[in-house]
Formats: C-alpha cells, structure tokens, sequence
C-alpha cells in the first residue's frame, strides 16, 4: 500500500471536482481500491500501487480536458477513463472554451483574419467599430496561447484616458482609480477563465492588466501583450508600447478610429502608427467593419446611422464649385 498527494495547479480545483464533489464520487466508484480525499488543490490517495498509477494518469488528463474546455461532466470523465478521447467533434475553429464550456470562435471572416494574422506575425493591428469582436477574440488568442505554454504572461493594457489621464478625481487607492478603465478586459477573461483561478493568475502577475502610463521602462518578453483602445494614444505613447516589445512576444492593438477620444489638437498615435507602419515586414494589419459586430443589432444600426451622419457633413463641408 503506497499513498500519494497529486497536486491540481493549472485549473480551479472545483471545476475537477464538481458540484458538491459530484465529480469526485465518479471517480471514487472508479477506484475502489483506493482511498481518495480531494482537499483544496491537492489530492491524498492511499491504496493498491497499480490502481494508483492508473488513478494518477486519468487524473492528469481530466486536469487536460478541464483547463481545455473549463468544464467536465459525467460522461467526459467515464470517456476519459476508458481510455477514450472526449469532445473530439466539433472543435475545428475553436480558439478557447468559455467558464460555461462554450466554444469561442471567431464569428466572422475578418475576425479569422485576425486569428490568421496571429499565427504568422508578431505584431497586428485590428481596427474596427465598436463591436467587431477585435478585443475579444485578442483576448481569447491570448488565453490560448497562455494554456498552451507558448508564453508565460498576458498583459492587457489601455489608455486610461477620456481627455488625459486625469485619474486623481476619482475614489479610492491606484487599483481603484484605474479599474473602471479596464473592467471590459476584466470582463473579457471572466467569460475565459474560471473566476478564482483568474484571481490566482492576476496575483502572481501571470495575468497583468495595467494603464499604458505604467509600461514605460519595461522589456516585455514571454508574452501576448494586448493594447485596447489605442486611439486614444499619443503618438509617443504608442511608440513607446511598441518598443517595449521583447524576445517571444507577440503584440496585438486594437482600436476604432471613429472613437477618438483625444483633444483636437492632439493627434492620435494609432492613425499615425497605421500610416508610418504600413508595409513594415512582421506586421499585420487587420481592419474590420460593421459586418463583423456580433452585439444586439442595433449596434450596426448605429455604426451605420452615425456612418451617414459623418458622410453628410464631409459633402456639406466641401467647397461648391458652382461659385
């Protein structure tokens, strides 16, 4: 008789455990040989030397299939301890699975687009109206390549601006100031990643979300590093992103360029990238469009109702020939 304690680190132990230790019963009923006690993250098993090496090896592929699909169910556990594989139809253009267990794809040719850029380059440029999935479905790459072990980090980043990063009137310490300005990343990987194993991540810096004000200085490497609403840059500002990239790192900035939120006399740093970067080698640019907006319906309503609203004030401003 030999005892063991397995360690469960890269999921949230509940997700293998289940409701009410659902899962565990399962398994449990599997190995009667065994005694089995789930606690916290770890995992004491006393028995039979064979059933526990069989125990020890189905364990690790259910953690496989959990931090895959964020779910696991009876029938996934019954499969997987059989020796066969779950959930291999339907998978073909799948980026991550949600907390639910929902695949997230991209939903539209520009977004695979997108999707395509950030497998052959380093650095992309999504722009597009409010909606197009760029910062979500950059997000979801990220994640993936996180549980995948191409890099180390995520680091989620934004302009913590409307007009100058004027955060001092708002309550509260540094984390309180800055979180309204970044509760869209944060509501991104809750869709992604279970909410307890996302606090552990942000906790041991493996997952960083911070204002742009904060990345001056730092090389950045092992990374998906994402830049959201980069209209609202300066110039310098995202020069100086840009050149924080480092050795393994892919960079994705998203942004809308009818939302430039900036003073007029303040250019933005994303229209100027997209102008001096075009044609740089190892950089993709991916433009989305009102076809690509996956919101309620009136969202492309209203990208196209303030669409026309801009093209009538473009022809009401041009000089009449006829005088």
């Amino acid at each position: 008789m030999i005892e063991k304690h397995i360690l469960i680190d890269e999921i949230d132990p509940v997700l293998l455990y289940g409701v009410n230790n659902a899962n565990m019963q399962i398994v449990k009923a599997l190995y009667p040989k065994l005694r089995i006690v789930a606690r916290g993250n770890i995992i004491h098993v006393m028995g039979d030397e064979l059933e526990m090496c069989a125990f020890e090896e189905n364990i690790t592929k259910l953690q496989k299939h959990v931090l895959q699909y964020n779910s696991l169910s009876e029938e996934d556990i019954l499969q997987i301890t059989n020796g066969k594989k779950a959930r291999q139809e339907g998978t073909e253009g799948v980026i991550v699975y949600s907390v639910t267990g929902k695949a997230i794809m991209a939903r539209s040719e520009n977004q695979q687009k997108l999707v395509k850029a950030f497998q052959q380059d380093d650095m992309i440029f999504a722009v597009g109206p409010a909606g197009s999935g760029k910062t979500y479905t950059s997000i979801a790459l990220a994640v993936r390549a996180l549980k995948n072990k191409e890099v180390r980090k995520i680091i989620l980043s934004r302009p913590a601006v409307e007009a100058g990063e004027k955060l001092g009137f708002l309550p509260g310490d540094m984390k309180d100031k800055i979180d309204p300005y970044l509760q869209p990343l944060y509501d991104a990987l809750e869709d992604m990643i279970p909410i307890q194993k996302l606090r552990e991540m942000m906790e041991q810096n493996i997952i960083q979300i911070a204002p742009l004000a904060f990345m001056r200085g730092r090389t950045l490497n092992d990374a998906v590093v994402i830049l959201d609403e980069a209209q609202n840059t300066t110039t310098a500002q995202i020069k100086m992103f840009l050149t924080r990239m480092g050795m393994n790192t892919k960079m994705i900035i998203t942004g809308d360029v009818t939302q430039i939120d900036l003073p007029h006399n303040v250019r933005s740093g994303l229209t100027e990238a997209l102008r001096i970067l075009h044609g740089v080698r190892g950089i993709s640019f991916v433009n989305l469009d009102k076809k690509d907006i996956v919101r309620h319906k009136l969202v492309t309503r209203i990208v196209e109702a303030y669409e026309h609203q801009d093209q009538t004030k473009e022809e009401n401003n041009k000089p009449n020939e006829n005088k």
